[in-house]
């Protein structure tokens, strides 16, 4: 027969409402006693039931990490992994587990909707992709505690959300081309259609300007979605009257076929032009030259999101407020032109 808390009560000489609430976490017991009904838990194999205990206390101790379901390479993307990591890493350390769903709608309900309407987590954090205003109209409803990963399109000021500062990487990374001597910069994105990429790309516009170099906008490149792409990309920029000398990469994906078609072209990099890159993590130092870059901490970006969220779920009054996250400039070779 299993263990109950009256078998623990008993054995140490306390009343069972002692036990549930040293169980619960109630710091008013004494050490003493609190010790006591520990040891006697480890002795008698004793493990609480937490659902009922979750039950009991209206709390899930449950954070639910909503996915972009119309992204098919979610899971094999290192930003989102390392940002799961740091959001889990995060909710162990104060007791809560994590919940993983999708985005996706049904006839009904969608599993987010559900979450939120049933109860099953305590909050919850949402890509910017994600977001909706029937969505945020249902949170906000429910006064249920969310967090935005990511700078959303809409409701800015109007909730809490955390986000890498991509106007400031963007201009450092172009700054940064422009004190090596690079002096025509082309810019290669992986979809403009995302506020991230806007936001780099103004940052890197404003460089230029404060520089007094000319906005080329055939230097500005959309893949659309489709890294591969920029092989073709770097092509065009080469037939270019007006050739660039450097070439701002979006990620590692596009940096990558962009040093492929460099080579295949025999340019060299960086004597003849210079390739940077947004990601650092995980091959920028392993190409061929090895990237500099503008890094983005995507584990900081995870671990404030849960952070925040754990603070709002545990003050109702906690106020609304926006992060960024500041970029680092990490220099390596393909940018360190001969002088």
């Amino acid at each position: 027969m299993a263990v109950t808390i009256k078998d623990i009560a008993k054995k140490v000489g306390v009343s069972p409402s002692t036990v549930s609430r040293v169980v619960n976490g109630n710091t008013l017991i004494s050490k003493e006693t609190r010790d006591k009904i520990f040891a006697a838990m480890k002795e008698m194999d004793y493990h609480p039931n937490s659902l009922a205990r979750n039950l009991a206390n209206g709390s899930t101790h449950t954070i639910g990490l909503v996915i972009d379901a119309q992204d098919d390479n979610t899971f094999s993307n290192a930003f989102f992994n390392r940002s799961v990591y740091a959001i889990e890493t995060v909710l162990q350390q104060n007791g809560y587990n994590l919940l993983i769903t999708n985005d996706r709608e049904d006839k009904n309900c969608s599993p987010v909707e559900k979450l939120i309407l049933e109860k099953r987590v305590d909050g919850v954090i949402l890509p910017s992709s994600s977001v909706t205003q029937k969505l945020i109209n249902l949170l906000q409803k429910n006064d249920f505690p969310f967090i935005i990963l990511g700078e959303p399109e809409i409701e800015k000021d109007e909730t809490s959300w955390v986000d890498v500062d991509n106007l400031l990487g963007g201009e450092m990374a172009a700054k940064h081309l422009l004190d090596q001597g690079y002096g025509s910069i082309a810019f290669i994105l992986e979809n403009q259609a995302t506020i991230f990429a806007r936001n780099r790309v103004q940052g890197y516009r404003k460089a230029l300007d404060e520089n007094g170099c000319k906005v080329n906008t055939d230097y500005i490149i959309d893949c659309k979605g489709n890294c591969e792409a920029a092989y073709g990309a770097v092509r065009e920029l080469m037939s270019l009257q007006e050739k660039p000398d450097a070439v701002l990469c979006a990620n590692n994906m596009i940096a990558y076929q962009v040093l492929r078609a460099l080579r295949d072209s025999l340019i060299s990099v960086p004597e003849d032009m210079a390739v940077m890159s947004f990601d650092n993590y995980p091959f920028a130092e392993y190409m061929d030259p090895p990237l500099s870059v503008v890094d983005v901490d995507t584990f900081r970006l995870g671990e404030q999101a849960a952070t925040d969220l754990i603070k709002k779920i545990q003050n109702a009054n906690y106020e609304n407020k926006q992060t960024m996250i500041a970029t680092e400039l990490i220099f390596r070779e393909s940018t360190k032109r001969k002088k």
